[in-house]
């Protein structure tokens, strides 16, 4: 199994996971044709991709996915409370997810998990291979309740949320509303909470962990890199950053 960001941040989110020549996303908050374009330059087959999940219905995350399916005749999951505010329940490719209940797809097992977000319903998803190979992918969640670190332990990657400095949020241009959704308990996890996430969750099993859903306005790379390195056990250097505009590299999880 191997996976690579096709894209995290505030304008647009997207994760391709492959195994066995098949391969499924995670989010697609990309426009249709930009999301075929990135797929041909990942180096998969159009017709290779089986299925999409959608972790809530929040543009960054789910404006691609009805078109991108449709155009590929490949069905989309999400919990019901974000079908239903997308106006996907009567759709005929719409899959339901429930918490906690994994769907096998693509020669993968994907777990749901349930999240704190400010969204009807969002799940953020566990993916195992055959091998027994676990990628966690987390965003877009405002703090860690006891079921999603029990999730995600025993993961041998983790894509992880590390959106906003507090302090820079505090005295960044988002008006006192927005500040405060957030930092909030059902917003986003800041980058000491995205260390403290992965101090909770680190195993000697735990090879990769990269940080994404970066905010350009709320957050500083460098010093995303230098929390998270104390919590890797890393140099800041060598913590991967996602990119909003361009493509991760693959990461493969092999035994």
């Amino acid at each position: 199994m191997r996976f690579r960001s096709l894209g995290s941040g505030s304008r647009g989110n997207a994760t391709l996971v492959e195994c066995n020549a098949q391969a499924l996303l995670i989010d697609s908050g990309f426009a249709r044709r930009t999301m075929l374009q990135r797929l041909t330059e990942a180096g998969v087959e159009h017709s290779a991709l089986k299925a999409a999940f959608v972790t809530h219905e929040h543009s960054d995350h789910a404006k691609g996915i009805q078109s991108l399916c449709e155009h590929l005749n490949i069905p989309f999951y999400a919990s019901f409370g974000t079908a239903r505010r997308m106006e996907w329940t009567g759709h005929s490719l719409w899959r339901c997810l429930v918490s906690d209940r994994p769907v096998d797809v693509a020669s993968m097992q994907v777990t749901p998990v349930v999240v704190p977000h400010d969204a009807h319903e969002p799940l953020q998803f566990v993916i195992q291979s055959a091998e027994g190979r676990r990628l966690g992918i987390l965003s877009d969640l405002g703090s860690l309740t006891p079921h999603v670190v029990n999730s995600y332990r025993d993961c041998h990657a983790l894509q992880v949320e590390a959106n906003h400095d507090p302090v820079m949020l505090a005295n960044g241009p988002y008006p006192p509303s927005l500040r405060a959704r957030v930092a909030g308990a059902y917003g986003h996890l800041s980058n000491e909470q995205c260390a403290d996430f992965i101090r909770r969750v680190k195993w000697p099993g735990l090879k990769h962990v990269s940080a994404g859903h970066i905010s350009e306005k709320n957050n500083d790379r460098n010093l995303v890199a230098q929390v998270l390195a104390e919590a890797i056990g890393c140099s800041p250097q060598d913590v991967p950053l996602l990119s909003q505009d361009e493509m991760s590299d693959w990461v493969a999880l092999n035994d």
